[in-house]
């Protein structure tokens, strides 16, 4: 049923303006009706919705050209859970840096077999031993560019080949606003490099998190009972202490973004 300016009522919710003014996005991947999305009309109607309905609503959206991002990291396991409860099949992108810590190599396989993921492992087409003979140890030189090389290679070039090869228009993340103060400035629905980025888990904490976990009886990964409350690379991932926590513990608390979730 279609209501006020075009926008289509239902599940789906493809929202659009018929004017096509300033809060149509017209140069981004649109909908499944071919109109361009209005992303206040969206932000408005998510900001209402549950993080399931959420992915519900971008799955029916950006049918067929959906997808969600994992890290196989301590708090992973509820989005694949929300995925599979409301849009099984789903394509899941994991960006395997080569520098996972073995217990996530292992958990992603514990998460794979319990939830049936559609999974999809982008990986640099330059492989570790390639990267430091020509570059070096990027991630512990201390220069700021080298850590931005190191992204770059590692994980912002394998995810974009991902998403660029599945013809993803909109891709989900686990992200929440509490966990870096770049991540307090998101909304729930952004642009992300010329794509639309969802984030059902942006106003979740962690108790959330944990509650959610276990009402579901989702696996915790194995680092989680050593302290750690966010997990990345091994050589930059570290258990909480007294002077770091969440995301203040990557790279010595030097940088607690690795370009995924920046927009350039």
């Amino acid at each position: 049923m279609a209501g006020k300016n075009g926008e289509t009522q239902g599940d789906g919710m493809t929202l659009h303006s018929q004017q096509h003014n300033g809060s149509a996005e017209t140069d981004l991947p649109r909908g499944r009706d071919g109109h361009p999305l209005c992303v206040e009309q969206a932000r408005e109607r998510l900001a209402g919705l549950d993080p399931a309905a959420k992915l519900r609503w971008a799955s029916e959206t950006f049918q067929g050209h959906f997808a969600a991002i994992t890290s196989f990291g301590i708090q992973s396991a509820v989005m694949l859970e929300l995925l599979q409860q409301v849009a099984p099949g789903t394509p899941v992108i994991w960006v395997d840096t080569g520098y996972l810590p073995a217990e996530t190599y292992r958990y992603a396989e514990i998460l794979q077999d319990k939830l049936r993921i559609d999974l999809h492992v982008a990986q640099a087409s330059m492989t570790p031993a390639r990267m430091e003979a020509l570059h070096g140890r990027l991630w512990e030189s201390g220069n700021p560019e080298d850590l931005d090389r190191y992204h770059q290679i590692r994980k912002v070039e394998p995810l974009e080949a991902s998403l660029s090869s599945l013809n993803v228009h909109c891709w989900a993340s686990g992200v929440r606003g509490a966990q870096t103060t770049h991540r307090q400035t998101m909304g729930c629905l952004d642009v992300i490099r010329q794509r639309w980025s969802l984030r059902p888990l942006l106003d979740w904490t962690s108790r959330d998190v944990y509650s959610f976990m276990e009402a579901h009886q989702l696996p915790q990964h194995p680092l989680f009972e050593q302290g750690y409350s966010t997990v990345g690379d091994w050589h930059s991932s570290a258990p909480d202490g007294a002077e770091q926590r969440g995301r203040g513990t990557r790279f010595s608390g030097f940088r607690q973004e690795c370009g995924i979730h920046l927009p350039v």
